[in-house]
């Protein structure tokens, strides 16, 4: 499913307007990705929690000159751990 599916999905099951679904997913992302640009984390209760995740440097290894060692610089990474509901819920597929 891509976005412009979720948001036609949204308006069906909701009955608002696709302009209003859209609306609400872009509020959704934009409020999601400022929360875990703060290092916060939004908790959907069932469904599961987004959270950020602090990847330490390391040093790897250049794929051009798998001979020559490289140091990767510390990054913030997005991470999801789904809820029970949503575990369950796929366990039944």
């Amino acid at each position: 499913m891509n976005k412009a599916e979720l948001i036609d999905a949204i308006a069906t099951k909701t009955g608002v307007a696709k302009k209003q679904a859209e609306d609400m997913l872009e509020a959704f992302t934009e409020i999601v990705t400022a929360t875990l640009k703060s290092k916060g984390e939004v908790t959907l209760t069932g469904f599961g929690t987004f959270m950020s995740k602090e990847r330490s440097a390391r040093t790897g290894v250049n794929p051009q000159n798998p001979t020559e060692k490289i140091q990767i610089a510390a990054v913030t990474i997005p991470k999801f751990k789904s809820g029970k509901a949503l575990k369950d819920a796929l366990k039944g597929i």
